[in-house]
């Protein structure tokens, strides 16, 4: 019962800045714009100076290792599944399809799976380890196929290979992360003023998301020209991948049959494979000028059942039950 109690704290946070969003919106406090202009500010500002101060402070050193590589196994496979289910089967392309994948399996890492972990495991430095590789292995990728999706002019190859070389210059979240990466694979040591200064922007990256994630609850988005509609078949399939087959696979990976991992290595494999969509997935699309809507319900729906499945992992993996 402490055990549901802690989860359940670990996630009020979340609805309430989502609640506060949505009446924010419901009220047009914020004015009509609000989604758009929050939505940059997380994309361009806020979220780039926290991925800055993160990947800075970490120690890539101890990025490699069999509990990463059993959460990366599943992140990948499930994020593969999620792209080609939505363009096979619900005829989505490149970029739609690439906000399906991440939806799949792009976890709610820091403001949940932090909380979470502190909750069940007594410790959140394996979470550190998975904000890592989704900021310098996933979201590059999900953000090439974004790139290059939205691409609406028919370019030359070499048109084409500039862009893509070019990305990170372009594109803020890549850019902060590598620029991190600099930092900490030199040790340089930043001014206390800047660090400080970052440290405060960032600090807004979460909750503008989830507010902006509110407002968009109240506001029907806007489909992209010649998109399909987002039905509850493509939705379900999303929030099964996010919340079943992501840990399940984590778990097959980790486990006994092939890394063989001990049992609270294994727990926090599988409890971090089965966190809910991020909130990041939204930001994208919006920013993408994508159809949010398969993203945003994506966020509320996982949210809701990983409530059950984080729950579950926990009794059947923790020490009572290991």
């Amino acid at each position: 019962m402490s055990r549901m109690h802690d989860l359940l704290s670990a996630f009020a946070p979340i609805w309430t800045l989502t609640a506060i969003g949505y009446a924010a919106g419901r009220g047009r406090l914020l004015g009509e714009q609000a989604e758009a202009v929050l939505g940059r500010f997380v994309f361009h500002v806020a979220m780039p100076a926290a991925l800055f101060m993160m990947v800075s402070d970490a120690r890539l050193g101890s990025f490699v290792n069999a509990t990463v590589i059993a959460f990366a196994a599943g992140t990948v496979l499930v994020s593969g599944l999620g792209l080609l289910v939505a363009r096979r089967f619900f005829g989505r392309k490149t970029a739609d399809g690439a906000i399906s994948g991440m939806a799949s399996g792009y976890v709610n890492s820091a403001n949940l799976g932090i909380p979470v972990a502190v909750q069940v495991l007594g410790d959140a430095s394996f979470v550190a380890q998975v904000i890592l590789f989704q900021v310098l292995v996933v979201s590059p990728v999900i953000l090439t196929l974004l790139d290059s999706g939205t691409d609406r002019v028919n370019t030359h190859w070499r048109a084409g290979l500039r862009r893509m070389l070019t990305m990170p210059v372009r594109n803020p979240v890549i850019m902060a992360s590598l620029l991190g990466v600099c930092v900490s694979a030199t040790g340089l040591r930043l001014p206390e003023a800047f660090t400080h200064s970052c440290d405060l922007l960032g600090s807004a990256a979460v909750p503008t998301a989830l507010i902006t994630l509110g407002l968009s609850l109240h506001t029907r988005p806007e489909p992209a020209a010649c998109a399909a509609p987002v039905g509850r078949a493509e939705l379900g399939t999303v929030v099964a991948l996010k919340t079943l087959v992501q840990p399940l696979i984590a778990f097959a990976v980790g486990g006994p049959l092939l890394l063989d991992l001990d049992g609270p290595q294994l727990l926090a494999v599988v409890l971090c494979s089965a966190l809910p969509t991020a909130q990041n997935a939204f930001i994208y699309a919006g920013q993408y000028g994508l159809d949010t809507t398969l993203a945003r319900n994506s966020v509320v729906a996982s949210t809701v059942v990983s409530m059950a499945t984080l729950s579950l992992a926990a009794w059947a993996l923790g020490p009572s039950h290991g």
